[in-house]
């Protein structure tokens, strides 16, 4: 019997990638003729079809996308990151003439609620957002029931290393930390701190990159210098507070897993009259619209973070017309930006 091609194989052979061919069989508007008419010609010539599921999928669409985020209305709208996020999936499903709509589940043990929401007939697919460390997260709870259902779904974020059969996007984030360690090595500091946060998987990659980038430069690591926050620009402040508390055994330079808690770092170093990068460099990880305007311009990993909702879209359209049972991921790259905050030490 002729093995069946896969979307991949298409794209091989039309000299696209896999994403363009789940484009066209999707009739995304945003295709040029010319491609559309190359992948439909080796479409037909190789017989391809879409799986059964699919063509089901296909024939029964309400055209309606769910967003699943585990966050209490308040901290949702009030998160830069969640706003660009969501700004990004919309925007794709727009392009893909999809609505969306947003769920959001205050109480992490409300099972009820989450297994209707799994079972909601008039969703076509799931966009679930997680990042936490615990295998019974209600995202994750969520993730198992679309599983045994057959719902569609992709995740936002890095899944757990013991959880199998989950399509995902993501950023590089051990990456993104270590490029914002090294960095601040390279300007000559070396008493470098960091602050994090506990019971999710970003921080977690963020810590692997800081650690690496600092072995590498034959730096020792001091755990007095890692401090946890929140993500929130409060946790950041008391965070420095901390720091600054060290009198003489403070860092010379600080890596902040986030802008927001960054931005509170800022303001506790202004209020004791510190100058940064003077008494302390200062790098954080996002790039969020406040960055650059920050007292000083703010260094920080740049994650491209609407590009990341998008790309969420676009993984879940290959989703549901795939054929062939491969897990897919989509990372997407991040930049260093370096500005004010981590200008080098003077030299002697």
């Amino acid at each position: 019997m002729k093995k069946r091609l896969t979307l991949e194989e298409i794209g091989k052979l039309a000299g696209v990638s896999r994403a363009t061919v789940s484009r066209v069989i999707n009739n995304h508007p945003n295709i040029r003729q010319e491609v559309r008419e190359r992948v439909e010609h080796i479409i037909a010539e190789t017989g391809y079809q879409p799986n059964a599921a699919a063509r089901s999928l296909a024939s029964n669409r309400s055209d309606i996308i769910g967003l699943f985020i585990p966050f209490v209305v308040d901290a949702l709208f009030n998160s830069p990151y969640f706003a660009l996020l969501i700004q990004g999936i919309a925007q794709a499903c727009n392009s893909y003439n999809l609505t969306l709509s947003l769920f959001l589940l205050e109480n992490d043990h409300d099972e009820r609620a989450l297994q209707r929401l799994a079972g909601n007939t008039l969703i076509d697919a799931m966009i679930v957002y997680t990042d936490s460390t615990q295998p019974d997260n209600v995202s994750y709870r969520l993730i198992e029931s679309l599983k045994r259902r057959h719902v569609p779904f992709v995740q936002v974020c890095t899944p757990l290393t013991d959880m199998t059969g989950i399509p995902y996007v993501d950023i590089d984030h051990e990456a993104g930390a270590y490029q914002a360690t090294r960095h601040l090595i390279q300007e000559g500091y070396q008493r470098i701190g960091q602050i994090r946060t506990s019971g999710n998987i970003t921080s977690a990659l963020r810590d692997v990159g800081y650690r690496r980038a600092m072995k590498e430069a034959g730096l020792s690591i001091d755990e007095s210098l890692t401090v946890y926050g929140n993500y929130s620009e409060k946790s950041g402040y008391l965070a420095m507070q901390q720091f600054i508390a060290m009198n003489g055994s403070m860092p010379d330079a600080v890596f902040s897993h986030a802008d927001t808690m960054a931005f509170g770092a800022l303001r506790a170093l202004r209020e004791r009259s510190l100058s940064v990068p003077q008494d302390l460099a200062m790098v954080g990880f996002d790039d969020l619209p406040g960055s650059a305007a920050s007292d000083p311009p703010l260094s920080t990993v740049r994650q491209p973070i609407k590009q990341l909702g998008q790309a969420a879209v676009d993984l879940l359209q290959e989703v549901i017309a795939a054929e062939d049972l491969v897990v897919r991921k989509t990372v997407v790259p991040v930049e260093l930006v370096v500005r004010a905050s981590s200008k080098g030490l003077p030299t002697a």
